[in-house]
């Protein structure tokens, strides 16, 4: 082979190599192309729920946006700041198993812990921890602050960008699909002060914020007390 020949083979070897990047950075390209941002995962609401996922996800290697209204009040408990006891214990324990930082978390900030019901059967006994309300909000962000591949945003969410995508149609004899033909997929988020955030999966973690907070006969827009509503999205 030739000296130009060598040369055109290792120029067309050179591309072959970069052709996926290339690939991948032009389609990557054409999404950003109306968004301001882009994420692999972003996450709306930093509850108990939120603060999970955004480790979860940002642990996975995965570009990951945490969006709250306030950013001080990341995780920020009920009246009663309490971890476990018998509804939500076993739900803690499942948590801290598969990885979750809230058991963790309590563990560095709690100022009690009981084991209740130890006068019954052990069917009921259950683990509860009290903690200081301020000093878990702050422990939380600390971490999450900490955590590779996490951003926190403090914005409100106004609605979630869908697309259409085509939906394959169900074998004969297999149950009817009510989505069957057309079915919308989120690829995004759009923020109150008019910017789009673009995302391959959205997570809605948002409790009881999305509709009014009901006082005596009416219905007040608001989240916990005190605190605003992020509204209903679209």
């Amino acid at each position: 082979m030739t000296s130009a020949a060598q040369y055109r083979a290792l120029n067309l070897l050179q591309l072959n190599k970069k052709l996926p990047r290339l690939v991948v950075g032009f389609f990557g390209l054409v999404r950003m192309q109306g968004f301001n941002e882009d994420f692999d995962v972003v996450i709306v609401g930093a509850g108990h729920a939120g603060c999970e996922a955004a480790m979860a996800a940002a642990r996975m290697a995965l570009k990951t946006a945490l969006y709250t209204l306030n950013v001080d009040l990341i995780a920020q408990m009920s009246c009663n700041p309490a971890v476990g006891g018998i509804a939500k214990g076993h739900l803690v324990r499942e948590v801290d198993a598969l990885g979750g930082i809230m058991g963790e978390v309590t563990d560095a900030i709690g100022i009690q812990f009981r084991l209740l019901n130890t006068s019954r059967g052990p069917a009921v006994w259950s683990p509860r921890a009290q903690c200081d309300k301020q000093a878990y909000r702050l422990k939380m962000r600390e971490v999450l602050e900490s955590q590779p591949n996490l951003k926190i945003k403090q914005a409100e969410v106004a609605d979630v960008i869908t697309e259409t995508s085509a939906f394959s149609h169900q074998p004969s004899g297999s149950p009817v699909d009510p989505y069957d033909g057309e079915r919308k997929r989120a690829i995004g988020i759009l923020l109150r002060d008019g910017r789009r955030v673009s995302a391959r999966a959205v997570v809605i973690t948002t409790g009881t914020f999305l509709n009014g907070l009901p006082l005596r006969r009416a219905a007040v827009s608001g989240g916990t007390f005190g605190r605003a509503s992020g509204g209903a999205p679209g």
